[in-house]
């Protein structure tokens, strides 16, 4: 019988984006149980054979193990990066159909085995799988999150860090909406440090507003260029799946721009989609409303409709 203080999490789907999952799970250490599952039992057992040789290489003493979704009953956390991967000159949100199709089948499995803890779903798009998923599986909407805009939130800063010659862990800023080509940089709210980037451009004649716009484009379009460059990304959303299990299991209570449904927050309901939430091991506790500017404003109001538009096709 499983101890009622051990973690538990359940990778469904081992590609390039699961295994990257549970490499960095591993090295992290965050959990005593990681359950793989995948429609190729081979390729799971394959993965968590190769994964258990690393054990005497890290300091964690994880037990992993390719598993079903039986396994899902005691467990914590079930991570879902399985689906339909995007192809060079496809966006996130011709994937609509094709996965929607393979989480129906999914998550029912879940549920049947009598799982009641938090899903955490990558699998694009995000906004969108995130929502069927709540909508399939009953539980309560704190419980289903999905990836979001955190790791365009990460690109974002990252490219702000280079660009400034700041620690990217020292730039404080926000993608939000639509984890595609309608997501939006909250320029209104970035700082470097405790000054606003406005403050930074007009003391620094070196830094320009155009610069930074060329940056945000680099952030938006990341994937596109990565796909074309080596067929997939998955390291970058592998450690931001990490991060976010870190926060959910060690009840961190931090902000993390993920999926998070909206009930009358930005003027909005009945949809999920990127925003600054707090998270902890309850799940989403509360979302954080920017003060967006009227420009910002209209450009979520955008993001909004092309997810709600992309939503019609969906029957649930």
């Amino acid at each position: 019988m499983r101890h009622k203080d051990i973690n538990r999490v359940a990778l469904i789907g081992t590609g390039a984006v699961g295994a990257s999952y549970a490499f960095g799970m591993l090295n992290a250490g965050l959990a005593e149980e990681l359950v793989m599952i995948d429609l190729n039992k081979d390729k799971a057992e394959g993965d968590a054979m190769d994964l258990s040789h690393c054990l005497p290489f890290v300091s964690s003493r994880t037990k992993i193990w390719a598993g079903d979704y039986n396994d899902c009953k005691d467990t914590n956390l079930v991570v879902i990066t399985a689906g339909a991967a995007q192809k060079p000159g496809e966006t996130r949100l011709d994937l609509v159909s094709k996965n929607c199709m393979i989480f129906k089948g999914i998550i029912s499995a879940i549920m049947e085995a009598g799982f009641d803890g938090i899903f955490l779903i990558a699998t694009n798009p995000v906004d969108i799988l995130t929502y069927v998923t709540w909508k399939f599986s009953g539980l309560p909407k704190e419980r289903v999150i999905g990836s979001g805009t955190s790791l365009d939130t990460a690109r974002f800063r990252y490219l702000l860090g280079d660009y400034f010659n700041v620690d990217a862990r020292n730039i404080h800023g926000y993608i939000i909406g639509e984890h595609g080509d309608s997501e939006l940089p909250v320029w209104s709210q970035t700082t470097v440090g405790t000054q606003p980037i406005q403050r930074v451009l007009k003391k620094n004649q070196q830094y320009s507003m155009r610069e930074l716009d060329e940056i945000f484009l680099n952030t938006r379009d990341a994937a596109y260029h990565i796909i074309k460059r080596k067929g997939a990304t998955y390291y970058g959303i592998g450690m931001g799946l990490v991060r976010l299990t870190k926060a959910i299991l060690k009840n961190e209570n931090s902000i993390i721009t993920v999926s998070a449904y909206l009930d009358g927050q930005y003027g909005e309901n009945d949809l999920y989609i990127g925003v600054p939430a707090v998270i902890n091991r309850g799940g989403i506790r509360e979302i954080v409303e920017l003060d967006l500017n009227d420009l910002e404003t209209r450009q979520f109001k955008n993001s909004v409709e092309i997810l709600r538009k992309s939503m019609e096709s969906i029957q649930l």
